[in-house]
């Protein structure tokens, strides 16, 4: 894997965003680290992706955040999309995703019918036997290595979560609405329940998405529980990284365990899709893996 320096996305000290600044949060937590792109590992090949520093050192692990560069989608889905349901030919999406498989090495591929909501799927052998259609949930967990699991996304959060002590990994699609359910909470539960996972040891990594430069929710009084508004940065702006930074510590993880990428996506369309910023887009995608 190779380190390769990635232009940067504003001053440090406000290093996800192009669109000025903006207030902290108001919470009671230990101060979150926010790289800049340079911290992260990027590697290029067919396509462009990069890796997270500390769950790359687990060498059970493979993963990856993939940018839109180096597929085969014609525009507005230019050109990585990995997403049948945003009006891209199909026959691109099978081959955006066949050069994903590829790059990981997967012998199997795993997306989902991704709904908004905090239903999870537990991915074992048998289950993996008998599966049909795509299941309509918003996380899986496995233990199965070489079953490679992905989360499409346009501003939504992928969060990998890794036990290295049991061999689990869970990926996880959380937007506004699984915030406000607890995805992150739920899915660490069901790997305590399922796998005997203990929550400090577990390392968490959340993604490229909405920022909170770019989060706007003018009714958040209707759609956001009381509590969420210690995570307002200024009028009606939330830090919804901060929120399930907030979420896995709640859980039980260490905070020294969990990684950050901190790109907004609607800041940074070169890199990725953006919903909020592009409307008809395509999806990128957060892949996890394990290995033998």
């Amino acid at each position: 894997m190779v380190q390769i320096r990635m232009h940067g996305q504003g001053s440090r000290k406000n290093p996800f965003c192009s669109k000025g600044e903006f207030h902290p949060c108001l919470f009671p937590l230990p101060e979150i680290h926010m790289p800049d792109l340079s911290d992260l590992l990027w590697v290029r090949e067919d396509v462009t992706y990069f890796c997270y520093p500390k769950l790359s050192l687990n060498q059970h692990l493979i993963h990856g955040v993939f940018a839109r560069c180096g597929g085969v989608s014609d525009p507005p889905y230019d050109s990585l999309n990995t997403s049948y349901s945003v009006g891209d030919r199909p026959e691109n999406v099978t081959a955006n995703l066949s050069k994903i498989k590829k790059t990981i090495l997967a012998k199997h591929l795993i997306f989902m019918n991704q709904s908004h909501g905090a239903d999870i799927h537990i991915l074992r052998k048998d289950d993996f036997e008998r599966q049909g259609a795509v299941p309509s949930v918003d996380a899986m967990i496995t233990d199965m290595p070489g079953v490679a699991i992905l989360v499409k996304q346009a501003d939504c959060q992928g969060i990998i979560i890794f036990d290295p002590g049991n061999g689990v990994v869970a990926n996880v699609h959380s937007g506004w609405r699984s915030n406000v359910r607890n995805i992150l909470g739920r899915t660490i539960a069901r790997m305590r329940e399922d796998f005997g996972s203990h929550a400090p040891d577990l390392l968490a990594a959340i993604g490229p998405s909405l920022g909170p430069c770019c989060a706007e929710f003018v009714s958040y009084k209707e759609i956001f529980p009381k509590e969420f508004e210690r995570f307002m940065v200024r009028k009606n702006y939330f830090d919804l990284w901060a929120v399930s930074y907030w979420q896995l510590l709640e859980a039980g993880l260490r905070k020294e365990n969990i990684e950050l990428a901190g790109i907004c996506t609607s800041c940074r369309t070169d890199l990725f899709y953006s919903y909020r910023g592009e409307g008809k887009t395509g999806r990128f995608a957060t892949v996890a893996m394990l290995k033998n």
